[in-house]
């Protein structure tokens, strides 16, 4: 069970709570307005991410190498979405905990990640083997 949802709303009566206790009305008055201007800022930012996923392929990221290197555990999924700025190519059933998306790149090598109730709970990295070219021959030239 995910305790967020349990004490964010329960913090925030305990603060209108202490509001009205020292303020009165003008004190819920006043952090009712906070927690709606707080409220305001998350759905705003939500708002700029989707927008500017969706923009971008389902499932493409410029690199996916940077995006292994800028990872933390337990970032949400949101997070992700606006370091990659697209939605993740769903792999898990719909629905089922936990759920895994990945995003690929240009060279075909994706990362995946898996997400437990929303957060970042593991990622891979993987890299197609790169075939290796013989080296370019260098033309030396006499200077005159």
């Amino acid at each position: 069970m995910n305790l967020r949802k349990i004490w964010v709303p329960v913090g925030l009566a305990v603060l209108l709570y202490a509001a009205h206790q020292t303020y009165g009305w003008l004190g819920v008055a006043g952090v009712g307005g906070g927690i709606v201007m707080w409220l305001l800022l998350h759905f705003n930012r939500m708002m700029a991410v989707v927008r500017k996923a969706s923009q971008h392929p389902i499932g493409y990221v410029a690199s996916a190498v940077m995006l292994n290197a800028r990872l933390r555990q337990g970032v949400n999924m949101m997070h992700v979405v606006a370091m990659t700025r697209a939605l993740g190519q769903q792999l898990s059933p719909e629905g089922q905990q936990p759920e895994v998306f990945r995003w690929t790149d240009g060279s075909d090598s994706h990362v995946t990640c898996t997400f437990d109730h929303g957060r970042l709970v593991s990622w891979e990295l993987y890299r197609p083997k790169q075939e290796e070219a013989p080296a370019p021959a260098i033309e030396h030239t006499s200077a005159p």
